[in-house]
């Protein structure tokens, strides 16, 4: 087979033979290409986390094609890791001078830093914190792991996170030459700066931080912040509601002003309301309500909501007057409170009803701002709403005063002027229909507020006398001296609080009657067994012990609705008339009344207060038990009739008498009696020297003639602490 050679064109084969003569050039300038890269930093593009990546022919080709901007690659890493050097640099530095200016100062220490965190270091009484540690157990409150417990190492830990934005922000800003450009720490919500405004605000001040490095854009807190304005602050004061018992100690909220409210008050749509309260569980009955309130199994819960819808609740549905003072705070003050409860409002601590409430919040958080005022360490045991108010006052924390009269005090005001002409003008028929309608909430619907609830309307009655300030303090300590039968003997008690149907009614709801914790101890002085076979022997024995005992009365022909009711949790002294010749005995005394009452007399004039005079009929059912108890027990039932009549502001008098029906269950044994009535009857009346101390005569007599001692009288001093 032979192949037949291929002839070329003449053109092609010296194409041919140029392109040969040149391949050795080529080859040499590739080669030199080579060497010359060797000189060249490795390109970005090829280097993956310290290793080389793979790379292809054509990478090769395109990576020399471009050797031009390899050098500018190089001076942006170098440039960066420059940067970050000098960032490292500068946080290690400002760190350094601000730790040192720590330990000169002993910042880590100090009463604001330690009342940010809420270390409770001046709290004194038996009841007091910890003042190792502080009370919130919620590690996102600190920054430190050992916050809780050191608050040096949570200063630290803050103040290493604030460098390190500092400085972040600073690199930034000089790279775009633009302070307020945003950054990766302004956007970052969970920055310090962000997170804890009150600490970073008090630093900045204390360790002469600009402000202007200091800016950051935190939307959550600015768009928080701004919605309330906040330009001062007041405590609103709503008094006592016995109807509902978890109100039944007053409450106290933070009424948060912005500029158009602080300069007219009446302004409230500009006003927010700031209310510390317990989070309980609805679904819980009030007994179980009631204990886990005081022993702290329910969370606090911080609320903020528009004050006119706080201020109705009070003076529309609860009929509760309210009281308003403005709390002689600067408005960066005010401004730094509620940078505080921003960092604080979404902790879950304990609620205690009778120590860690309403009124206690607000003392600590004036603390936070006035490191020199001490103020919750002066109410060590127990913080009542009202000894809030007297406390601030005394202090000189309170400015302006305002009264703001319920609903039912406006009608109680127009049913006043209307039994006035009444009694001027006599009788007429369309009297107690006119009656009706001044009393109807329906029917009038006259309010302190406008009628969508936007604004506070110009007072038209005089102020009624129940200003907490005016009130006298709620312990109590009193010593008598009395006879019971042919026995003399000595009472000593105290009472925690609170107010009683015979003690000043100055600054207190009329006929307002609380107690609560009250211990009475009686020591007789006569040991006479031959004189009298049933005399007390000499000793000390204990007269009463009340956990809880008031009466809410709500008179049928005033203004105010709701019902005459009262209750009673106490361990008490009673005769028992089941034996002849019986004696006292100590018995634990669960009671509940219900009925009526009646307001009658001449109120002030142009006022909304009631009538000063009080008449009421109460049915009551009461349990007793006890060892001295014939059978242990005995139920009752019966009635309850009484007056009180304020002869003057210094003096008042109340007799009432009891007539129970008891119940000890059959018995065999004679001249012993399963049930019998026992009416009893008590005349009272104090006359008070002036806010701190009254004197007081009590006498009882017992109709029931199987008893050894039918009367007791008590002449009794009462010192109010």
């Amino acid at each position: 087979m032979s192949i037949k050679p291929i002839s070329l064109p003449v053109d092609c084969t010296l194409t041919t033979i140029r392109q040969r003569a040149r391949l050795p050039f080529a080859i040499a300038g590739l080669l030199l290409s080579a060497q010359t890269q060797a000189f060249l930093p490795t390109p970005l593009s090829l280097v993956t986390t310290g290793e080389l990546a793979p790379m292809s022919n054509s990478a090769v080709v395109d990576e020399t094609a471009n050797t031009a901007a390899y050098p500018r690659v190089q001076t942006e890493i170098s440039e960066g890791q420059n940067a970050q050097a000098r960032q490292k640099s500068q946080a290690e530095e400002l760190l350094a001078n601000w730790r040192e200016q720590v330990k000169t100062e002993n910042l880590a220490q100090h009463t604001t830093w330690r009342r940010l965190l809420y270390f409770f270091d001046d709290q004194k009484g038996f009841l007091g914190k910890n003042k190792g540690v502080s009370v919130v157990d919620d590690a996102n409150f600190f920054l430190s792991k050992n916050g809780q417990q050191d608050s040096g190492a949570e200063l630290d830990a803050m103040l290493v996170a604030l460098a390190d934005e500092l400085t972040i922000t600073a690199h930034n800003t000089a790279q775009t030459g633009d302070s307020s450009s945003l950054n990766s720490r302004s956007q970052n919500s969970n920055s310090v700066l962000c997170r804890f405004p009150a600490r970073v605000h008090w630093l900045s001040e204390t360790l002469n931080i600009s402000e202007s490095d200091l800016m950051a854009d935190c939307p959550e807190f600015d768009e928080w912040i701004e919605k309330l304005a906040p330009e001062q602050l007041s405590i609103m004061f709503a008094q006592e509601y016995l109807d509902n018992p978890t109100s039944a100690f007053a409450h106290t909220l933070l009424r948060i002003d912005s500029k158009a409210s602080a300069a007219d008050p009446s302004q409230i749509h500009h006003a927010y309301a700031l209310n510390y309260t317990v989070g309980g569980d609805p679904a819980d009955s009030f007994v179980v309500y009631a204990i886990k309130s005081m022993i702290g199994s329910y969370d606090n819960a911080i609320e903020i909501d528009p004050y006119p819808e706080k201020l109705a609740k009070y003076l529309q549905d609860d009929e509760r007057d309210a009281w308003t003072y403005q709390l002689d705070l600067s408005p960066s003050e005010g401004q730094q409170i509620m940078r505080h409860v921003w960092e604080t409002k979404g902790l879950e601590m304990p609620y205690y009803f009778a120590t860690d409430n309403c009124a206690s919040e607000i003392l600590r958080l004036i603390d936070v701002v006035r490191p020199q005022q001490h103020l919750l360490s002066q109410l060590p045991y127990v913080v009542i709403p009202s000894d809030v108010v007297q406390l601030l006052d005394n202090e000189g924390l309170l400015a302006r005063t305002n009264y703001t009269p319920a609903d039912s005090t406006l009608r109680q005001a127009q049913l006043n002027a209307v039994k006035q002409q009444r009694e001027q003008l006599g009788y007429h028929n369309s009297a107690k229909q006119t009656f009706h309608e001044i009393k109807s909430a329906r029917l009038n619907p006259i309010s302190s507020m406008s009628s969508d609830r936007q604004t506070l309307l110009q007072r038209r009655i005089a102020v009624s006398d129940n200003n907490p300030i005016d009130r006298h303090p709620l312990q109590l300590g009193h010593v008598g001296i009395g006879q019971r039968g042919d026995n003399n003997y000595i009472d000593v008690g105290v009472r925690a609080g609170y107010h009683d149907f015979l003690d000043r009614p100055a600054g207190f709801p009329q006929f307002f009657d609380l107690e609560g914790a009250a211990v009475t101890v009686r020591l007789y002085d006569k040991d006479d067994e031959a004189s009298h076979r049933h005399a007390q022997p000499k000793s000390v024995v204990l007269q009463n012990l009340t956990l809880v005992s008031g009466r809410s009365f709500n008179p049928v022909n005033s203004a105010k609705k709701g019902k005459t009711w009262g209750a009673t949790i106490e361990a008490t002294r009673v005769d028992d008339g089941s034996q002849q010749d019986g004696t006292d005995h100590l018995v634990g005394s669960l009671g509940y009344e219900t009925g009526w009452s009646w307001a009658f007399g001449t109120p002030r004039k142009n006022t909304g207060e009631m009538p000063p005079q009080l008449c009421y009929t109460l049915l009551s059912g009461t349990t007793q038990a006890g060892r001295g108890l014939n059978k242990g027990y005995r139920v009752g039932a019966g009635v309850n009739l009484g007056c009180r009549y304020q002869i003057n502001n210094q003096l008042r008098v109340q007799a009432e008498l009891q007539l129970p029906y008891w119940y000890h269950g059959s018995s065999d044994a004679p001249d012993v009696r399963g049930h019998y009535w026992q009416p009893i009857s008590t005349l009272g009346l104090q006359y008070d020297f002036d806010k701190k101390q009254a004197l007081r005569i009590n006498t009882t007599y017992d109709w029931q003639e199987r008893l050894a001692a039918n009367d007791d009288i008590q002449l009794s001093y009462r010192r109010y602490f």
